[in-house]
């Protein structure tokens, strides 16, 4: 089977279609794959890091006001429609995936424009411009939340998950504490922001550990490569715990969430695809900062569902996450609640589903 995929800008276009390919390759051997991104990107080195063939585009996004800027993306989009239509006749790809972002809309609409089978997978709750223009065109739209049905046309969707959650499942049965110095006999604690980091919810963080340090809970507390300095200067004055580790970046997060009871964390849809198939509880801030406001939708969604509790991040402090920290862990029957409802929300077998799909489309 021949695959190209293309996504990017974001880590949540773009680790759910690593995950997929990674899955995808376990299932079919022979599997050939090509990634379509841009240069400028990140996925222009986060793939490239991953082995796979890659090749890049020029894109922009519309904006939403009258400018100039817009045509120059329409020339731009002509250009990458073009440039696209060459690498796919080159690679002659079976099917198409295209996860989101800017990059995946002349990509695979060069490839319907050609007649290939085409899949877009939205992984949020309120879909991004690009899915809802392709998914006039695509063959068939994958959902990671049930909800987002209602924005496209009607008869393509199906509901698949996040690949993401299909990868991070080979780390629940065994959760390994040691491997983070974490005690086994304590309810571990992570706060994140995001890979970059997020410095409000740092903000909170610093003063939750200056105020309230004689906690029961280890925490592990990632403030970004970019924040980690001033983080550790802001705490200089104080001694830091030794049931707290401060950490700028850490890469094994799927081993991370396996070894912790509770999660502090932004709510893109990747991370909470990850929560949901572990079944972890969380803390959700989500990032007021996105299109549509997705990230508090997606959070509503596991509030609603029992899994979360949410935190604007206009109203968190330290003391309120300190508070909702102790209201979870100290009552285990809402801990045990909060994690059977995370686990009910939790899609496992994404990449089943998507194997299904692919294979379904390649035989018509």
């Amino acid at each position: 089977m021949k695959l190209l995929v293309t996504g990017g800008g974001t880590g949540g276009h773009i680790y759910p279609a690593l995950a997929l390919i990674r899955e995808l390759k376990k299932i079919e051997n022979s599997l050939e794959v090509l990634y379509i991104g841009t240069e400028n990107g990140l996925e222009s080195k986060i793939v490239r890091n991953e082995g796979l063939p890659f090749k890049t585009i020029e894109i922009s996004g519309f904006k939403r006001s009258i400018s100039f800027e817009n045509v120059k993306t329409i020339t731009r989009f002509i250009k990458a429609y073009n440039k696209s239509r060459k690498y796919i006749k080159e690679f002659k790809p079976d099917i198409v995936i295209g996860t989101g972002g800017y990059v995946s809309g002349p990509v695979v609409f060069a490839a319907s424009r050609l007649g290939i089978p085409t899949i877009i997978h939205e992984q949020n709750s309120v879909p991004g411009i690009t899915n809802v223009f392709l998914s006039k065109f695509c063959t068939k739209v994958a959902l990671s939340f049930e909800e987002s049905v209602s924005f496209f046309p009607k008869g393509k969707t199906i509901f698949t998950g996040n690949p993401r959650a299909t990868e991070v499942i080979n780390f629940a049965s065994n959760p390994n504490k040691k491997m983070f110095g974490l005690n086994k006999e304590q309810h571990a604690v992570v706060i994140v922001g995001g890979s970059r980091g997020a410095k409000p919810i740092n903000d909170a963080t610093i003063e939750l550990i200056r105020n309230h340090r004689n906690f029961n809970f280890d925490l592990i507390y990632i403030t970004g490569d970019v924040h980690y300095k001033k983080v550790i200067d802001s705490l200089s004055d104080i001694v830091i715990p030794t049931n707290v580790k401060i950490l700028p970046y850490e890469s094994r997060m799927p081993e991370l969430l396996a070894a912790s009871e509770l999660v502090v964390a932004r709510a893109g849809a990747t991370t909470l695809a990850e929560l949901t198939a572990l079944g972890i509880p969380s803390i959700l801030i989500p990032s007021p900062y996105v299109t549509n406001n997705h990230q508090e939708k997606n959070a509503r969604v596991l509030e609603d569902g029992g899994a979360a509790i949410v935190r604007l991040e206009k109203e968190v402090t330290g003391d309120i996450l300190f508070k909702d920290i102790s209201n979870v862990l100290s009552d285990e029957e809402k801990l045990v609640h909060m994690q059977e409802s995370a686990y009910i929300m939790g899609i496992r077998d994404s990449v089943d589903r998507f194997y299904n799909l692919i294979n379904e489309l390649i035989v018509k």
